[in-house]
């Protein structure tokens, strides 16, 4: 399994969000996708889901191009947005339930099961969503993403409302779902990419300012992940 970007564009208007972006993901890896706020990461996370269409550039999954009319491709795409909309009004088990059925999963029950337990959501599976906690229905967005076994994962600020131990355990489950999917996701918390990322992408201005393993990146300028950052983006 392979995703490869080239040269991808978009704009909005006469601002230029995301410039010329390439880079190639295989399985196993655990990819970081960092920048500034208005640097283009969402804006590509959506591109390669197939929310958007790029003003020029392709995306390819395994040899299939990705763009909104693709369903194939989109088969086995998990993505969580930003922005983590969720039908407050259905129980847990009852929202993943409804997904199931969209996504045509068999032996449903039993891969409900194995995802409630993945992402923690044991106790709260017959409860309202709009009565969860932030951190727990950033779980639940997590669980959506995940449940049909797609073979790209893309996460944008999957910690954000997280607690110490929730991340921790979202930190294992992330390093988990690698030996089966690709894995990229954005962040802004930099110890989470030290933790779990074997390489990082780093966006500013639209521009793919790095593409490098985690490892290399450290060796090379000799410092942090935040003065890296800092760095990379001024």
């Amino acid at each position: 399994m392979s995703l490869v970007v080239e040269q991808l564009c978009k704009s909005y208007d006469s601002q230029l969000a995301v410039d010329r972006v390439s880079f190639h993901l295989k399985q196993g890896e655990v990819v970081g996708f960092l920048g500034p706020n208005g640097a283009g990461k969402s804006t590509t996370l959506k591109m390669i889901a197939g929310f958007l269409s790029p003003d020029s550039g392709s995306i390819q999954l395994n040899g299939m191009p990705i763009h909104p009319d693709t369903i194939e491709a989109k088969k086995i795409i998990g993505y969580l947005p930003e922005s983590n909309a969720l039908y407050e009004q259905l129980y847990v088990k009852e929202y993943l339930q409804f997904l199931s059925k969209v996504h045509g999963i068999q032996n449903a029950s039993q891969r409900i099961l194995q995802t409630i337990d993945q992402t923690g959501l044991g106790l709260m599976q017959h409860k309202k969503i709009g009565s969860l906690s932030k951190g727990y229905k950033q779980r639940l967005g997590i669980a959506a993403a995940i449940l049909h076994q797609p073979k790209l994962v893309l996460l944008d600020e999957p910690t954000t409302g997280l607690d110490p131990n929730q991340l921790i355990e979202i930190r294992a489950l992330i390093q988990s779902l690698s030996k089966e999917a690709l894995i990229l996701f954005s962040t802004h918390i930099l110890q989470e990419v030290t933790a779990i990322c074997d390489r990082v992408l780093v966006l500013h201005q639209g521009k793919l300012v790095a593409d490098e393993p985690i490892g290399d990146l450290l060796k090379k300028h000799n410092t942090n992940l935040e003065e890296i950052f800092k760095l990379l983006t001024h």
